[in-house]
């Protein structure tokens, strides 16, 4: 890992690709909780994007990653990263707005600049990264004071959920960075994590919720569900370690800033949804901070001599 990480031109069109793949996430989730509890929901997003994963990696002739430490780190970030958001997330959506719960989730790049700044020897707070932060959260504020929810209060404890899982997303970003020092791909930890979810998960759900078949589900939910893990878990992961390994902890966690934005695209073009002029507004604002945390709109260091 670089002294002081640094996002290139591939990885921001990635952390822009992948920010519209888990803005897709939330919109998949709200149609399949419909009909799929939480945990059970976690489970098939976690356990068939595992099996994908582990056909690609077969196809491309990648050894399955082997050994007590790295499964350790798997188990690891499974949990972190996907046991307990997902579990948090899915929960909260039954309650609220996908677009909320995308917003609040929006939160983690403030978490992960604190546990960043605590927990690494190379992502210590600065100006830029400060400023950046700011931006960016000035414009997912103002996108949530102008949310367009039916009206109906929103429950506190959903909203609590859904902060929970920024928190846990970002000890994630942190966490995940000792794979790169493993020289372990990103490919081969998006499948370790994941398949270690899925045994996590598969225990919880036989104990907690009903079993549920996928072929009892509608076609809407099913298609939503298998979205869900394919493109918005497995291809999505594959490009949130590849930018982890280049960008760092606190580069990483700016998608989630992206992910309302993606979200409210994709409503649009999908659900004709409007756009207000709120939301071109918190754009503005998120892009400056993506690019102020890069380090790219004010070189604030030269300003102190």
């Amino acid at each position: 890992m670089a002294a002081n990480p640094k996002m290139g031109r591939l990885e921001w069109l990635f952390l822009i690709l992948l920010s519209t793949l888990w803005g897709g996430s939330f919109f998949f989730a709200k149609v399949a909780v419909l009909e799929v509890p939480p945990l059970t929901l976690v489970l098939y997003r976690v356990g068939i994007a595992a099996a994908v994963l582990f056909l690609y990696l077969k196809v491309s002739g990648r050894n399955i990653p082997s050994g007590a430490t790295i499964w350790g780190a798997f188990f690891g970030m499974g949990l972190i990263n996907n046991v307990i958001p997902f579990s948090l997330l899915f929960w909260g959506q039954i309650h609220i707005a996908s677009s909320l719960a995308s917003i609040l989730n929006a939160t983690t790049p403030i978490f992960t600049v604190l546990v960043a700044h605590f927990l690494t020897h190379d992502e210590k707070f600065n100006f830029n990264r400060i400023l950046g932060v700011l931006l960016g959260f000035a414009g997912v504020a103002l996108m949530l004071g102008f949310d367009s929810s039916d009206g109906n209060s929103n429950p506190p404890l959903a909203m609590l959920a859904c902060l929970g899982a920024a928190i846990s997303y970002a000890f994630a970003s942190v966490f995940g960075r000792k794979f790169a020092a493993m020289e372990v791909g990103p490919a081969r930890v998006a499948f370790g994590q994941l398949t270690a979810s899925t045994l996590m998960m598969l225990p919880i759900v036989l104990l907690m919720e009903p079993m549920l078949s996928p072929l009892m589900l509608s076609q809407p939910v099913l298609f939503s569900v298998l979205a869900l893990a394919i493109v918005s878990t497995a291809l999505a992961y594959i490009l949130f370690f590849r930018i982890l390994a280049a960008g760092g902890a606190t580069n990483i966690s700016l998608v989630t800033l992206l992910v309302p934005v993606s979200a409210i695209v994709l409503g649009s073009l999908f659900l004709s949804e409007q756009l207000r002029p709120a939301d071109f507004a918190g754009m503005f604002l998120i892009g400056c901070g993506l690019v102020a945390i890069d380090g790219r709109l004010f070189n604030l260091a030269s300003l102190r001599t």
